[in-house]
């Protein structure tokens, strides 16, 4: 079915380029300008295949685009999570908010440490050399773990894992829940990713992870950025933690 569109305005006088049209009812944009065709300039771009660009004026968006900001999170699937941390430019930084994590106490290690108090972690496992990999090439990941007071036993698990992590690269700290809660860090867990774009995660009733948003917006992804730098600067590398 072909789409119509209607005209939104333009700074072009009679020749039609540049241009800002509408789809009725569809809430989408298209935008005529000059295409950006040099390669260098493409591969400074993240267009996928199929995709193109085009130039347009400051004054064409300023006068016609829309003036509202509408959040609408895009949940992505798990793989496409998982991809984001080889895709990434140079950091990743997460926000450890809850007591329970279901997962966690599904795996093996789980119960090695309930009747441990300890792990014997792999540190050649795949996600290690994942990890590595990245670090290697420059890039940072980072976590702040929220810690209750006393800590749980999934968040005592975490703090175990903290060995496994900082020995595959990353730098794990910590904050307790009442700093947490005077700094008004938020709830949820995410992750902020080259600090332009946040994956909030998900989960259910019962402590399952149950999906992934994405978002996108920089209104809100400058208030996710702002909580990343409180929370690091107030917290302590998890070797201090307090059991």
């Amino acid at each position: 079915m072909t789409r119509r569109f209607w005209k939104v305005g333009t700074n072009s006088g009679n020749n039609g380029c540049p241009t800002l049209y509408s789809q009725p009812g569809g809430g989408t944009y298209v935008v005529q300008g000059d295409p950006v065709t040099d390669p260098a300039e493409l591969k400074q771009l993240d267009l996928d295949d199929g995709e193109a660009a085009v130039t347009v004026p400051h004054e064409l968006l300023a006068n016609f685009g829309p003036k509202d900001t509408v959040d609408m999170p895009q949940t992505i699937s798990f793989d496409e999570f998982d991809g984001m941390f080889t895709s990434l430019r140079h950091s990743a930084w997460r926000l450890e908010t809850r007591s329970r994590y279901a997962w966690d106490e599904q795996q093996d290690t789980y119960r090695e440490f309930l009747e441990q108090d300890r792990v014997d972690w792999d540190l050649d496992d795949p996600w290690c050399q994942e990890r590595r990999e990245q670090t290697a090439l420059g890039k940072t990941f980072r976590r702040v773990r929220i810690l209750d007071e006393p800590p749980t036993e999934g968040q005592c698990y975490l703090l175990d894992n903290a060995r496994r992590n900082t020995a595959a690269g990353e730098e794990i700290h910590i904050l307790t829940r009442s700093q947490a809660d005077g700094l008004r860090l938020p709830r949820e867990d995410f992750w902020l990713f080259d600090t332009r774009v946040v994956a909030r995660l998900v989960f259910d009733q019962d402590d399952e992870m149950t999906g992934v948003e994405l978002i996108t917006n920089p209104v809100e992804v400058l208030r996710y950025a702002q909580a990343r730098e409180a929370a690091w600067h107030h917290s302590v590398p998890y070797d201090q933690a307090r059991r």
